[in-house]
Protein backbone atom coordinates (compact mmCIF):
# COMPACT_ATOMS: atom_id res chain seq x y z
CA UNK A 1 0.00 0.00 0.00
CA UNK A 2 1.29 3.31 -0.85
CA UNK A 3 2.65 5.77 1.90
CA UNK A 4 1.31 9.18 0.08
CA UNK A 5 -1.85 10.29 0.34
CA UNK A 6 -3.42 11.28 -3.00
CA UNK A 7 -5.73 14.51 -3.90
CA UNK A 8 -7.98 13.65 -6.65
CA UNK A 9 -10.00 15.38 -8.72
CA UNK A 10 -12.44 15.31 -10.95
CA UNK A 11 -14.09 17.32 -13.93
CA UNK A 12 -17.65 15.65 -14.61
CA UNK A 13 -18.47 15.93 -18.02
CA UNK A 14 -21.21 14.87 -20.05
CA UNK A 15 -24.19 15.47 -17.99
CA UNK A 16 -26.42 17.08 -20.11
CA UNK A 17 -25.39 14.81 -23.15
CA UNK A 18 -26.37 12.18 -20.95
CA UNK A 19 -29.84 13.77 -20.40
CA UNK A 20 -30.48 14.35 -23.84
CA UNK A 21 -30.00 11.10 -24.69
CA UNK A 22 -32.47 9.52 -22.49
CA UNK A 23 -34.94 12.62 -23.74
CA UNK A 24 -34.95 14.02 -20.08
CA UNK A 25 -34.77 17.98 -19.19
CA UNK A 26 -30.42 19.02 -19.01
CA UNK A 27 -30.51 19.62 -15.11
CA UNK A 28 -31.81 15.80 -14.71
CA UNK A 29 -28.49 14.87 -15.48
CA UNK A 30 -26.80 17.09 -13.16
CA UNK A 31 -29.04 15.57 -10.90
CA UNK A 32 -28.22 12.05 -11.61
CA UNK A 33 -23.66 13.03 -11.94
CA UNK A 34 -24.88 14.07 -7.82
CA UNK A 35 -26.04 10.59 -7.32
CA UNK A 36 -23.10 9.16 -8.65
CA UNK A 37 -20.63 11.81 -6.70
CA UNK A 38 -22.15 10.13 -3.75
CA UNK A 39 -20.90 6.57 -4.03
CA UNK A 40 -17.50 7.91 -5.32
CA UNK A 41 -17.49 10.22 -2.09
CA UNK A 42 -18.50 7.28 0.40
CA UNK A 43 -15.43 5.30 -1.56
CA UNK A 44 -13.02 8.11 -1.51
CA UNK A 45 -13.51 9.17 2.18
CA UNK A 46 -13.20 4.99 3.14
CA UNK A 47 -10.12 4.72 1.36
CA UNK A 48 -6.77 5.37 2.82
CA UNK A 49 -5.01 6.22 0.21
CA UNK A 50 -7.13 9.37 -0.33
CA UNK A 51 -7.00 12.42 1.34
CA UNK A 52 -8.58 14.57 -0.88
CA UNK A 53 -11.31 14.79 -3.25
CA UNK A 54 -11.70 17.98 -5.60
CA UNK A 55 -14.80 17.81 -7.89
CA UNK A 56 -15.72 20.95 -10.52
CA UNK A 57 -19.02 21.77 -9.93
CA UNK A 58 -19.60 24.72 -11.75
CA UNK A 59 -16.68 27.09 -13.77
CA UNK A 60 -16.64 31.02 -14.21
CA UNK A 61 -17.58 30.51 -17.88
CA UNK A 62 -20.35 28.15 -17.22
CA UNK A 63 -22.58 31.70 -16.25
CA UNK A 64 -22.96 32.27 -20.17
CA UNK A 65 -25.45 28.71 -19.88
CA UNK A 66 -29.01 29.09 -20.25
CA UNK A 67 -30.38 30.79 -17.14
CA UNK A 68 -33.02 28.84 -16.77
CA UNK A 69 -30.83 25.71 -16.72
CA UNK A 70 -28.62 27.41 -14.47
CA UNK A 71 -31.42 28.78 -12.23
CA UNK A 72 -32.09 25.17 -11.72
CA UNK A 73 -28.41 24.16 -11.32
CA UNK A 74 -28.25 26.81 -8.36
CA UNK A 75 -31.55 25.26 -6.57
CA UNK A 76 -30.15 21.79 -6.86
CA UNK A 77 -26.47 22.84 -5.62
CA UNK A 78 -28.07 24.34 -2.50
CA UNK A 79 -30.55 21.48 -1.96
CA UNK A 80 -27.39 19.00 -2.25
CA UNK A 81 -25.63 20.87 0.29
CA UNK A 82 -28.76 21.18 2.85
CA UNK A 83 -28.97 16.89 2.33
CA UNK A 84 -25.29 16.62 2.84
CA UNK A 85 -25.08 18.48 5.76
CA UNK A 86 -25.70 15.79 8.47
CA UNK A 87 -23.66 12.90 6.50
CA UNK A 88 -20.85 16.15 6.41
CA UNK A 89 -20.73 15.94 9.71
CA UNK A 90 -21.08 12.40 11.09
CA UNK A 91 -18.28 11.12 8.75
CA UNK A 92 -15.96 14.19 9.73
CA UNK A 93 -15.59 15.57 6.01
CA UNK A 94 -14.23 18.97 5.75
CA UNK A 95 -15.48 20.94 3.18
CA UNK A 96 -13.07 23.38 1.58
CA UNK A 97 -14.84 25.95 -1.30
CA UNK A 98 -12.36 27.36 -4.37
CA UNK A 99 -14.40 30.00 -6.13
CA UNK A 100 -16.26 33.24 -5.64
CA UNK A 101 -19.26 33.14 -3.75
CA UNK A 102 -20.23 36.79 -4.97
CA UNK A 103 -22.41 35.59 -7.98
CA UNK A 104 -24.37 33.23 -6.01
CA UNK A 105 -27.91 34.34 -4.10
CA UNK A 106 -27.38 35.08 -0.42
CA UNK A 107 -29.37 31.73 0.61
CA UNK A 108 -26.91 29.80 -1.17
CA UNK A 109 -23.39 31.63 -0.68
CA UNK A 110 -24.26 31.79 3.00
CA UNK A 111 -25.46 27.79 3.09
CA UNK A 112 -21.74 27.03 1.46
CA UNK A 113 -19.82 29.46 3.60
CA UNK A 114 -21.53 27.98 6.71
CA UNK A 115 -20.80 24.16 5.80
CA UNK A 116 -16.43 25.21 5.41
CA UNK A 117 -17.09 27.03 8.34
CA UNK A 118 -18.51 23.97 10.64
CA UNK A 119 -16.34 21.52 9.55
CA UNK A 120 -13.20 23.28 9.46
CA UNK A 121 -11.83 21.20 12.45
CA UNK A 122 -12.61 17.94 10.73
CA UNK A 123 -9.34 16.54 9.41
CA UNK A 124 -10.49 12.63 8.56
CA UNK A 125 -11.17 13.24 4.96
CA UNK A 126 -11.70 16.65 3.00
CA UNK A 127 -14.08 17.60 0.16
CA UNK A 128 -12.95 20.59 -2.17
CA UNK A 129 -16.33 21.91 -4.05
CA UNK A 130 -14.93 23.78 -6.87
CA UNK A 131 -18.15 26.34 -7.21
CA UNK A 132 -18.06 29.35 -9.12
CA UNK A 133 -14.06 28.50 -9.81
CA UNK A 134 -11.48 29.16 -12.66
CA UNK A 135 -8.14 28.98 -12.67
CA UNK A 136 -7.03 32.51 -14.62
CA UNK A 137 -9.90 34.29 -12.12
CA UNK A 138 -8.92 32.32 -8.93
CA UNK A 139 -4.70 33.59 -9.76
CA UNK A 140 -5.88 36.87 -10.48
CA UNK A 141 -8.04 37.33 -7.09
CA UNK A 142 -4.56 36.02 -5.13
CA UNK A 143 -2.59 38.75 -7.02
CA UNK A 144 -5.09 41.22 -6.00
CA UNK A 145 -4.67 40.13 -2.66
CA UNK A 146 -0.81 40.95 -2.76
CA UNK A 147 -0.03 44.44 -1.20
CA UNK A 148 3.46 44.76 -3.18
CA UNK A 149 3.07 42.37 -6.60
CA UNK A 150 6.50 43.74 -7.81
CA UNK A 151 8.23 41.51 -4.28
CA UNK A 152 6.17 38.58 -5.55
CA UNK A 153 7.39 34.94 -4.99
CA UNK A 154 6.24 31.32 -5.86
CA UNK A 155 5.21 30.77 -2.09
CA UNK A 156 3.76 34.16 -1.01
CA UNK A 157 1.53 34.00 -4.21
CA UNK A 158 0.51 30.07 -3.48
CA UNK A 159 -0.41 31.25 0.48
CA UNK A 160 -3.02 34.08 -0.94
CA UNK A 161 -4.75 31.14 -3.03
CA UNK A 162 -8.31 30.15 -2.55
CA UNK A 163 -7.02 27.18 -0.24
CA UNK A 164 -3.29 26.80 0.53
CA UNK A 165 -3.72 24.24 3.10
CA UNK A 166 -4.31 21.66 0.34
CA UNK A 167 -2.03 20.03 -1.32
CA UNK A 168 -1.32 20.26 -5.22
CA UNK A 169 -3.43 17.71 -7.22
CA UNK A 170 -1.90 14.26 -8.33
CA UNK A 171 -4.52 13.25 -10.98
CA UNK A 172 -7.34 14.81 -12.46
CA UNK A 173 -10.43 12.48 -14.33
CA UNK A 174 -12.33 14.22 -16.85
CA UNK A 175 -14.99 11.91 -17.78
CA UNK A 176 -17.12 11.65 -21.53
CA UNK A 177 -14.29 12.16 -23.44
CA UNK A 178 -13.19 15.37 -23.09
CA UNK A 179 -9.52 16.04 -23.69
CA UNK A 180 -8.40 19.71 -22.31
CA UNK A 181 -7.85 21.55 -19.23
CA UNK A 182 -10.50 24.20 -19.38
CA UNK A 183 -8.86 26.32 -16.56
CA UNK A 184 -8.51 23.71 -14.11
CA UNK A 185 -6.62 24.80 -11.22
CA UNK A 186 -3.73 26.26 -13.18
CA UNK A 187 -1.77 26.64 -10.51
CA UNK A 188 -2.14 23.51 -8.30
CA UNK A 189 -2.22 20.67 -11.61
CA UNK A 190 1.64 22.15 -12.47
CA UNK A 191 2.22 18.11 -12.31
CA UNK A 192 -0.84 16.45 -11.95
CA UNK A 193 -1.71 13.06 -14.22
CA UNK A 194 -4.86 13.59 -16.78
CA UNK A 195 -6.90 10.77 -17.06
CA UNK A 196 -9.43 10.89 -19.63
CA UNK A 197 -12.73 8.33 -19.55
CA UNK A 198 -15.32 8.04 -22.41
CA UNK A 199 -18.42 7.85 -19.91
CA UNK A 200 -20.55 10.68 -19.84
CA UNK A 201 -20.22 11.16 -15.49
CA UNK A 202 -23.71 9.91 -15.11
CA UNK A 203 -22.72 6.55 -16.53
CA UNK A 204 -19.19 6.80 -14.43
CA UNK A 205 -19.18 3.73 -11.70
CA UNK A 206 -16.83 3.70 -8.87
CA UNK A 207 -15.18 0.66 -10.38
CA UNK A 208 -14.18 3.21 -13.34
CA UNK A 209 -13.23 5.82 -10.48
CA UNK A 210 -10.97 2.24 -9.20
CA UNK A 211 -10.09 1.75 -12.56
CA UNK A 212 -8.57 5.22 -12.91
CA UNK A 213 -6.87 5.40 -9.66
CA UNK A 214 -4.57 2.08 -10.65
CA UNK A 215 -4.02 3.73 -14.16
CA UNK A 216 -2.29 6.63 -12.07
CA UNK A 217 -0.84 3.97 -10.11
CA UNK A 218 0.92 2.15 -13.29
CA UNK A 219 2.73 6.03 -14.22
CA UNK A 220 6.10 7.92 -13.59
CA UNK A 221 6.19 10.88 -12.00
CA UNK A 222 9.19 12.81 -12.65
CA UNK A 223 8.33 16.64 -11.52
CA UNK A 224 10.29 17.77 -14.49
CA UNK A 225 13.16 15.88 -13.53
Amino acid sequence: MPTNKLHLAIIPDGNRRWAKKHALNPWEGHRKATENLQEILDYSRKNPEISVLTVWGFSTENWRRDPKMIDNLMKMLEEYLLNQREYLHRYHIRVFHSGRTDHFSPSLGTLLEEIVEETKTYTDFSLNLALDYGGKDEILRAIHRMNDSSAATEESLRALLDNPELPDIDCIIRTAGEMRTSNFFLWQSTYAEWIFAKKYFPDFTVSDFKEAIEEFRKRTRRFGK
